[in-house]
């Protein structure tokens, strides 16, 4: 679904921003998790987006673990870029394989996609209002979780996306060019 968005998502105004239609997003929810392939291009682009940010929402414990969560918070209260930098390089290492592996992902399809805000109208900050109840909530009940530090949130997603390829050492941005897949559930 990634690549799908990187190629198609681009220069689609207000993507991740925008709502799609609930019954759309319900449909290829559940052709997802009915294991059966899917045709992403025949998709709108937005019900993926908002299929992927359900999913991101519903992980077990948060992508960014429960573990250290408030750790990650607090890489905002460093002095520098540099120090949150190094901060987030540090907290990578403390997640599962496969938490790190999609965070490197997603972050490399956010990047791409603030880098097209002239068309799509989503820089970095709008992608971490958007996209900061999905990513950096815990789970259950998330509402009041999400209020807290509600500031600190906005401005770790923000920099997560302007800094991914300084925090993941590599080009995110390469990640995400070309489905594996070709399109079916990637």
């Amino acid at each position: 679904m990634l690549f799908f968005i990187n190629q198609k998502g681009l220069p689609t105004e207000g993507i991740f921003r925008k709502s799609a239609d609930l019954d759309s997003c319900r449909v290829l929810k559940d052709k997802l998790n009915s294991g059966r392939k899917v045709k992403l291009d025949s998709e709108y682009v937005l019900v993926a987006a908002c299929v992927l940010k359900d999913f991101l929402r519903n992980i077990p414990g948060s992508i960014f673990s429960p573990d250290v969560y408030e750790e990650w918070l607090s890489v905002m209260d460093e002095e520098n870029e540099e120090e949150k930098i190094t901060a987030s390089q540090r907290l990578l290492e403390l997640l599962p394989r496969a938490n790190i592996v999609l965070l490197r992902h997603l972050f490399g399809l956010l990047h791409s996609i603030q880098q097209h805000s002239f068309t799509n109208h989503m820089t970095a900050g709008n992608l971490g209002v958007c996209l900061t109840p999905s990513i950096l909530c815990l789970p259950i009940p998330c509402t009041s979780d999400l209020r807290k530090d509600l500031r600190k949130k906005f401005d770790l997603a923000q920099f997560l996306i302007q800094n991914g390829l300084k925090i993941f050492r590599k080009d995110i941005t390469s990640l995400c060019v070309q489905s594996p897949m070709t399109g079916e559930n990637s």
